[in-house]
């Protein structure tokens, strides 16, 4: 269907608008006032005309290359993509910041909004150009986010044309993944709930965290094929590793970032 564009006069936002396919996923909320974008860094941050830098929240895109690395598949196309969204909506968006307000790299933290009231990370994810991460406590959208990137999932577009489901003994690199394996170990102590992977990941619930989770279903998950989804940490680089120990951490941050497969 053909969008009209809101007019950025008035009131930014309409509260009745007919929404289609991914536009569906995640609608605005009321009251966002429009801010200018300055350009596209990448497929989930954008640069602000008042010099803020903000990554949306809920969305991972493939990295763009830097230091002589190559582009990840699709890196390109995501930025174009959200570039083209932009645009779309006369280059300003409604943010709605995080309950977190900043990472720690200072980028506003917040969910983005187009002028005709589509949530940017969902349409980014139905089309199947970033993954769903969850990072407590900025996860009120988690519901929704997963929904757009499901579609996305089962339709096979985007990063899910081929599957990017690394097995868990595949691991070679830092970086984030979505990985896979069954689980040989749980083990729970004062750093928290250490779930591990076939000896090559060990998945960490840290100790503050616990309290999103399902305890009792963590500790019974041994023998089950997981898939889970994060920043996956190299612990030999941090001088940290002992022996018997898996090279590979994976940091849970919330429950939306593993699943029980079977």
């Amino acid at each position: 269907m053909l969008m009209k564009k809101a007019s950025l006069a008035g009131a930014f936002f309409m509260s009745a608008i007919w929404l289609s396919g991914a536009q569906a996923f995640c609608p605005a909320p009321s009251g966002l006032a429009p801010v200018a974008v300055q350009r596209v860094v990448d497929g989930d941050t954008l640069r602000l005309s008042d010099g803020r830098s903000v990554r949306m929240i809920g969305l991972n895109t493939p990295e763009l290359g830097k230091n002589g690395r190559s582009d990840e598949p699709f890196a390109v196309v995501a930025r174009k993509r959200l570039e083209a969204l932009v645009a779309a909506s006369d280059g300003q968006v409604g943010l709605l910041p995080g309950k977190e307000g900043k990472d720690h790299y200072g980028r506003t933290l917040a969910h983005v909004y187009g002028a005709n009231g589509a949530n940017l990370e969902a349409q980014m994810l139905a089309e199947g150009l970033g993954f769903q991460v969850a990072v407590a406590p900025n996860v009120d959208l988690v519901t929704c986010q997963q929904a757009a990137e499901t579609s996305a999932r089962q339709a096979g577009l985007g990063v899910w044309r081929q599957s990017p489901v690394l097995k868990a003994e595949q691991i070679s690199t830092s970086g984030f993944a979505v990985l896979s394996g069954r689980v040989s170990k749980v083990q729970r102590n004062r750093g928290g709930v250490w779930i591990e992977l076939q000896d090559s990941v060990v998945l960490r619930v840290a100790p503050n965290l616990l309290g999103r989770f399902d305890t009792a279903l963590l500790e019974r998950l041994e023998g089950k094929q997981i898939e889970a989804r994060g920043w996956v940490l190299d612990r030999s680089r941090r001088g940290g590793l002992k022996e018997g120990q898996a090279r590979w951490m994976l940091p849970l941050t919330d429950p939306a970032m593993f699943q029980v497969v079977q």
